[in-house]
């Protein structure tokens, strides 16, 4: 009987693949990529048309010998691994790596682990694609340059076996800029002016908030302009000057893509992007379904499209009219502007069988699949699902001149919240509407509710706020999010607490340099352009050896320009006037992993090591004693006593010898401003130029 052989990149495809073919096809499992370029060179024939060498990749001989057995026994060869670059890529090096030029090899692909997608990818299939191909192959020689030639500057610089990446430096510098925003951010006072109404017909007091004057909003920025608004509005008389009702209309949501995942898993679940995209990959390739045996629950988890295929739109709307009701079922679904930068090869992520629900799935998978497939069911089902629509009552109050309003609305009809909200405030948000008001309602005021406020400096990053922020400059792809920050807080250029993400001090460093050295490579246009000329070598509109080639002799000049300016700065180890108390030389500052410390020069004989305290020259306003630069256990920076335990004071911002002119209390460096550390306070001045050094 003819032999089919089957091979897939992940051995937990092999048992649910396998399950489905039946005993004339063999299935195994390639773990991966086979061959890459060498770790020990770059691996590229700069001089010969910027050829790549590709080895067979340590570990891989014994599968390799395997496979290759298995190619000898079958008549016919199938190369299933995932529907993406990387899948057609490692389709390809499995042709070379397994000499199947004679043999009848075809390529096939599914986004779906079921019976029917894999059945129907069998008589579908199809030549390897070498666009995609050639596009995976671009991006790898791409980032291969960047890292070999620009890691052993980084490593001649700061000291240490450091490394650089082309997206990883963009994420880096993204980061560090938003620190710089953060430090360099002064509050801003502000105040806020509620009114109390008891009104005729309601039974709870309504609160009316202050909007601005009968011309225009307005906000309140000082106690000196609340005092005038509150002096303005003594004995007035307050009436409704306008009543509107109307309805509102929440749009259902998009399926989920790639980064929409996993930036609603770390919101609602609280998962990294890491832990996202190993518990998708697991729902993607099977789990044990107990009286169905492995069943892959979603399909592929790789994907920036929001499209859906005819019969999973058909299956969904048949199931919402059963379970729901027709009421239920979107008479036409929310579209998403097309951009260049979106592939539409994959459908969204959503589940391979809507009938499968959370429920009925619970007790096979563990607490964290079970919590992600729920997501993904809700998320889906919601999506094929009709508006929410809500009644909504505007309020306008006038009173000597001034405006309050009152807004509130009630859930109409739930559509899609009945499957997936965000909040479950969406629900209940402002459901006492207020019925009784018109232009007549008599209104009598209780009292004033005052409160003062400042502005907040913009956010830090979080997991998922980068992978918003690098998904809309178009920086990397659906594949490339995860690994990326996987490998920043890996290498410890930034690191996580709370959610998150902070720049360290080696962060800094690396990040100082390559801005100075490397400002293309750090450039988020340029490296999202060059993000769409991959995709244009998919499409075979361009040329893959062209864009290697375009790249390096610019990389090329700006390392060697490089490595001329680094060598006149290098800098040597600084002496310190701190005593070895081992062998008595003076100790001089390193750099390690976690940042600068001090080591005794008499190394190897002498291997005293000390935490390196960095006076700033300030004294501690609490106690008189130095302040230090320090760092949290994770590595972020902050200002703290060289007296402490005994002493508490700290200070995110750096503190300066000046004291505030207004309240006398310490002052802190807010980019080129000094600003009072009290927020009460307020005071804020220019920061005195440093003298140029002749």
């Amino acid at each position: 009987m003819a032999k089919y052989l089957v091979i897939v990149e992940s051995p937990a495809k092999v048992k649910t693949i396998k399950k489905f073919l039946g005993k004339n096809y063999e299935v195994v499992a390639s773990n991966g990529h086979v061959r890459d370029l060498p770790k020990s060179r770059m691996g590229i024939d700069v001089e010969h048309d910027f050829e790549p060498k590709y080895i067979t990749i340590r570990g891989k001989g014994d599968i390799l010998a395997k496979l290759r057995k298995e190619v000898k026994k079958a008549d016919k060869v199938y190369l299933a691994t995932d529907p993406d670059r990387e899948g057609e890529a490692i389709s390809w090096h499995l042709t070379k790596a397994l000499n199947l030029e004679h043999k009848k090899v075809y390529r096939i692909s599914f986004n779906e682990i079921t019976q029917h997608a894999v059945k129907a990818s069998l008589k579908q299939a199809r030549d390897i694609d070498m666009d995609l191909v050639n596009a995976q192959q671009a991006r790898r020689m791409l980032d291969r340059m960047v890292g070999y030639r620009i890691s052993p500057l980084l490593w001649a610089k700061v000291k240490r076996g450091l490394s650089a990446g082309r997206v990883q430096s963009v994420a880096l510098r993204i980061i560090c800029d938003r620190e710089n925003e953060i430090n360099a951010f002064i509050p801003q006072e502000y105040w806020s002016l509620d009114a109390v109404f008891s009104v005729a017909g309601e039974k709870k007091p309504v609160v009316a908030k202050f909007y601005g004057t009968e011309k225009e909003k307005m906000t309140i920025e000082s106690k000196e302009q609340l005092d005038q608004i509150l002096a303005d509005l003594k004995d007035a008389e307050y009436k409704v000057t306008d009543v509107k009702k109307g309805e509102r209309i929440k749009k259902a949501p998009l399926p989920f893509i790639t980064s929409t995942l996993q930036q609603e898993a770390s919101k609602v679940l609280n998962f990294s992007t890491q832990k996202t995209m190993r518990l998708a990959q697991q729902l993607y390739e099977g789990v044990d379904i107990k009286g169905s045996g492995t069943v892959g629950l979603i399909t592929y988890l790789r994907t920036d499209s929001v499209r859906i295929s005819e019969e999973a739109d058909q299956a969904a709307r048949s199931y919402i009219a059963s379970a729901y009701g027709e009421d239920y079922v979107a008479d036409q679904v929310t579209e998403k502007k097309n951009t260049a930068k979106i592939q539409d090869a994959h459908e969204a992520i959503r589940p391979s069988d809507i009938t499968r629900t959370p429920a009925a799935v619970k007790d096979s998978l563990s607490r964290d699949q079970f919590r992600l497939y729920q997501l993904i069911w809700n998320r889906f089902t919601a999506s094929r699902m009709s508006n929410a629509r809500y009644e909504t009552v505007s309020v306008k109050i006038g009173a000597n001149g001034y405006v309050f309003t009152i807004a509130a609305s009630k859930v109409k009809f739930e559509g899609f919240l009945s499957v997936y909200t965000n909040d479950e405030e969406e629900k209940t948000k402002g459901n006492v509407l207020l019925k009784s008001f018109d232009q007549d309602t008599k209104l009598s005021l209780s009292d004033f509710e005052e409160k003062q406020h400042f502005t907040q400096p913009p956010a830090h990053y979080t997991e998922a706020s980068l992978v918003k922020a690098l998904e809309e400059l178009g920086i990397g792809r659906p594949s490339t999010y995860s690994p990326t920050i996987t490998t920043i807080l890996a290498r410890r250029y930034i690191v996580k607490e709370n959610k998150n993400l902070y720049v360290t001090e080696l962060g800094e460093a690396v990040n100082s340099i390559m801005v100075a050295a490397f400002p293309s490579i750090v450039d988020e246009h340029f490296t999202a352009n060059l993000e769409s000329l991959l995709d244009k070598v998919e499409e075979g509109s361009i040329n893959w050896k062209t864009v290697v080639s375009n790249f390096y002799p610019d990389l090329d000049e700006a390392v060697n320009e490089a490595e001329k300016t680094l060598e006149k700065v290098q800098i040597a180890d600084e002496v310190t006037d701190v005593v070895c108390e081992e062998c008595g030389r003076n100790m001089v500052v390193k750099y390690g992993p976690h940042g600068k410390f001090l080591a005794c020069p008499g190394f190897p004989d002498c291997r005293n090591t000390k935490p390196y305290l960095e006076k700033i020259g300030v004294a501690c306003p609490k106690c008189g004693k130095d302040i230090v630069l320090k760092k949290t256990k994770k590595g972020r920076r902050y200002y703290g006593c060289e007296n402490n335990p005994e002493c508490d004071f700290m200070s995110w911002a750096k503190p300066v010898e000046k004291k505030c002119p207004e309240c006398g209390g310490y002052m802190v460096e807010k980019g080129n401003k000094l600003a009072c550390a009290n927020e009460q306070c307020g005071h804020v001045e220019e920061k005195p130029k440093q003298p140029e050094n002749v």
